[in-house]
């Protein structure tokens, strides 16, 4: 083959040149980019659920008397004159025996009809008197003197009175409530550590910690036969007040 013309190299190389100034350069191929790493989210830690329950209890240190007089009359008039005169008597007699007056309270008041029907068939009910009736609650907060303040009563209203219950009780019953939730707690916390161990763990922080519901103290209450007999024989401090409480608590386990 014939060489070129100089001159047709020249342009040749020439326009070369110049399309390599025009085009622009084509990149090189982009490396596929590496997918970003997924969030791993650390595991949560295993937990223990765990009820205690605790009780505490104590002597009683106060106690209530519930106490009321009666009477009747033909009229109604009557049957509230006589029970007055009983009523005030009642209230005098426990100040005199160291109750406070703050610690005296009428509960009851009620005046109404008594009836009788006749034995006969068919016999009509008629209004034969009138009973009135009051009762008060009477707070001993010298629990040793509960005795001593009930036959003050039944000596100053005589045959009128009616001793319808005594109930012992605590007159602070939060220190009370405080040792059974202490006790609560203590209960919940060595039954996690024992399950822990159980199941190869150690036990770990302390969650959550609910108290279940709870009633108040439980009073002691005394039946109203109680107090037929003698003062001296009147018992004053039977048994114990006793509170209970429950908690439900979670912890970690490591």
């Amino acid at each position: 083959m014939s060489a070129l013309p100089l001159r047709t190299r020249h342009r040749a190389a020439l326009a070369g040149a110049l399309l390599a100034v025009m085009l622009p350069a084509v990149p090189a191929a982009a490396a596929p980019e590496a997918p970003a790493a997924a969030a791993v989210a650390a595991p949560k830690p295993a937990t223990l659920t765990v009820t205690g329950e605790g009780r505490a209890s104590t002597a009683p240190d106060m106690a209530t008397v519930t106490a009321g007089v009666e009477a009747t009359g033909p009229t109604a008039k009557d049957a509230l004159a006589a029970q007055s005169r009983a009523a005030d008597a009642l209230p005098a007699a426990a100040r005199e025996a160291g109750v406070a007056d703050r610690d005296i309270r009428t509960d009851h008041l009620a005046v109404s009809a008594v009836y009788e029907t006749g034995p006969e068939p068919g016999a009509t009910t008629r209004v034969i008197g009138y009973r009135a009736v009051q009762s008060f609650s009477v707070k001993v907060r010298d629990v040793r003197r509960t005795g001593e303040v009930i036959q003050a009563i039944t000596d100053a209203t005589g045959d009128a009175v009616r001793v319808d219950a005594v109930v012992f009780d605590v007159a602070d019953p939060s220190r009370l409530r405080a040792a059974a939730r202490a006790a609560a707690h203590t209960d919940a916390h060595e039954k996690a550590v024992q399950y822990a161990e159980l199941s190869g763990h150690r036990l770990g922080r302390l969650v959550s910690l609910t108290e279940g519901a709870s009633g108040r103290p439980r009073p002691v209450e005394v039946p109203p036969a109680a107090f037929e007999q003698s003062a001296a024989k009147v018992p004053v401090a039977p048994g114990e007040i006793e509170d209970e409480v429950s908690v439900t608590a979670v912890y970690e386990l490591n």
